[in-house]
């Protein structure tokens, strides 16, 4: 029996929620050129003036970078806002519009996002891409709002200057449930040393109404040079920079995480192979990369249409083992195999499906990433 993916251990005193926005707060957002900067409210879209009131959040919570008021008959979800804007000065901060705060004495970074139709997949849920894209915009908002971020992409100030950027090497994501259209999520992450000369980064993710907690991710970062492609050694000046973030705090118990080496996949171990994934433009992102995010689509298109249909992506973990350019062609490879994914009261275990993935390269079989899923049946 594989250990259960969906068990949740986590100090408690995150799941609190943060006090309420004072009414009337404003967002500031840059403008064009001749126009200035200019100063948002948000307000009812009621007709009254005495019912008007700043609609800031959601629960207390700002969302998407537009806050909206909550309609009963609609949940979590806004109706009708109506926007006021005045003239502000230019010395805005350039990131009041990320909407994030620091908790736990600036340790943990939170920002709440609502989910959108686009987000959502055939089933109606986020899909994983749409929880690892929060993930990855939470991590940027963090470094953004840290005081040592830069115009890089994720960068320190001292990275930038030695033309340095970060690059995953490996995540593990266990989803417990999956939001819908409309759910509101907030999301808390963090970063400590992982060895000498990597970054280890934990996210939660909490449902906004409940608070409690529906998935966890834990990650592992390198520096890269910019031009020459190659990893370097953390310079002792990003160091300074980063380690007074460090916090020695876990999202998922070491036991819990899929730390075993995942099986190389060749052409006789292979059930189903899919070829000819050519990355696009849109898929590259501002380290003249291929976005991590994007191999789970890949990955997605070798696993049967009847597992995708029938079972829940419950746990994943990535692998990323070199740089995947556009000019790249790509094979998807999965084996699957039948597995315990959990204990039932009454009926013993719950039969799952485990995946082994393999994205290479189409011209010389090289490595890209690697993967493992974990499947159960939906209920």
């Amino acid at each position: 029996m594989i250990r259960d993916v969906c068990s949740l251990h986590y100090p408690n005193n995150l799941s609190k929620t943060e006090t309420h926005e004072k009414e009337g707060q404003i967002l500031k957002f840059g403008c064009s050129k001749g126009h200035g900067n200019k100063k948002l409210r948000v307000i009812s879209a009621s007709g009254s003036k005495n019912n008007s009131k700043s609609i800031d959040t959601i629960n207390g919570k700002k969302i998407n970078g537009v806050h909206v008021e909550e309609y009963p008959h609609l949940g979590q979800r806004g109706n009708v806002v109506i926007v006021k804007s005045t003239e502000l000065g230019s010395s805005s901060s350039n990131h009041s519009y990320l909407l994030g705060n620091f908790v736990d004495d600036r340790f943990v970074y939170r920002q709440s996002f609502v989910i959108r139709s686009y987000e959502i997949g055939p089933d109606k849920t986020a899909t994983m891409e749409t929880i690892m894209n929060l993930l990855q915009e939470t991590a940027l908002n963090h470094v953004a709002n840290s005081g040592v971020g830069s115009n890089g992409f994720g960068a320190t100030r001292e990275m930038s200057l030695r033309k340095l950027i970060w690059v995953v090497t490996r995540i593990h994501i266990q989803v417990e449930q999956y939001s819908s259209w409309g759910d509101v999520v907030e999301i808390d992450t963090w970063v400590d040393a992982a060895g000498k000369n990597g970054m280890r980064r934990d996210w939660i993710i909490r449902n906004s109404n409940t608070h409690n907690i529906i998935t966890k991710a834990t990650s592992t970062w390198v520096i890269m040079n910019r031009e020459t492609r190659r990893l370097s050694k953390i310079p002792e000046q990003v160091k300074a920079e980063v380690q007074p973030f460090y916090i020695n705090r876990s999202a998922i118990p070491t036991a819990q995480i899929d730390s075993e080496k995942i099986e190389k996949l060749n052409d006789e171990t292979t059930q189903i192979i899919s070829s000819g994934l050519a990355p696009r433009w849109s898929d590259m992102d501002a380290n003249q990369h291929v976005n991590n995010v994007k191999y789970i689509g890949w990955i997605l298109e070798s696993v049967p249409i009847n597992v995708l249909e029938d079972c829940n992506l419950m746990s994943l973990t990535l692998e990323y083992r070199r740089e995947c350019r556009l000019s790249n062609v790509l094979q998807s490879m999965t084996t699957l195999r039948e597995i315990e994914t959990a204990t039932s009261d009454e009926n013993g275990g719950i039969r799952g499906t485990e995946c082994t993935h393999l994205i290479r390269m189409e011209a010389d079989r090289a490595e890209v990433v690697r993967a493992r899923s974990i499947w159960q049946p939906k209920q």
